[in-house]
């Protein structure tokens, strides 16, 4: 691909608490293209239930930005950081912003799910998120798979259907580290 033509890689955009909205409509209508994937949860007041819109990432909006000009970005409202090392912004990687982008068309339940160790890999092989690759767990008897960006040490579970997955490779258990001594089997008296 010719480089004047690349797009802009992602970057985590770190926001204040209950920013992300405000930070993502900002950078949008300054020009960036940006994304804030987001579930819908149920909260009970005294009186009614209500449905809100949360971040699957608290406090993150992605944002496709050239370093050179980050100095927009950081001058939003709201923005405290581009997260990266010292002064040098960490890009995302584009394959993880592409699942979670595809999990956002594909209308299927989500939610934010802490970041696993372990688990079996799978690739899904049919339904709306067809292709993609992750971690499938069990919750309450419905299966779900596991987004992660790795970047933030941050996932969400996207609820999916059994017959769509296909085992990549069988999960690997890590047992505890054995340590032999050179002197086992031996008298101390010798």
């Amino acid at each position: 691909m010719d480089e004047m033509c690349k797009p802009h890689p992602w970057f985590a955009v770190q926001v204040k608490s209950r920013w992300e909205k405000n930070v993502a409509e900002i950078a949008r209508y300054n020009g960036f293209e940006q994304f804030l994937p987001l579930y819908q949860t149920r909260r009970r007041w005294s009186d009614r239930v209500k449905t809100h819109e949360l971040p699957l990432f608290p406090g993150y909006v992605f944002c496709r930005i050239d370093p050179a000009y980050r100095l927009q970005i950081l001058t939003i409202p709201g923005v405290q950081q581009i997260l990266g090392v010292g002064n040098m912004p960490l890009p995302l990687d584009d394959a993880e912003i592409a699942a979670l982008q595809l999990s956002a068309r594909s209308g299927l339940p989500a939610e934010p799910w802490p970041t696993l160790k372990a688990g079996q890999q799978v690739l899904l092989k049919e339904g709306p998120l067809a292709g993609l690759e992750g971690q499938l767990v069990e919750v309450r008897k419905n299966y779900r798979l596991v987004l992660s960006v790795t970047l933030l040490n941050r996932s969400i579970a996207v609820e999916i259907e059994r017959d769509w997955v296909t085992p990549i490779k069988a999960p690997t258990h890590v047992g505890p580290a054995r340590f032999t001594s050179p002197l086992a089997g031996r008298s101390p008296y010798v």
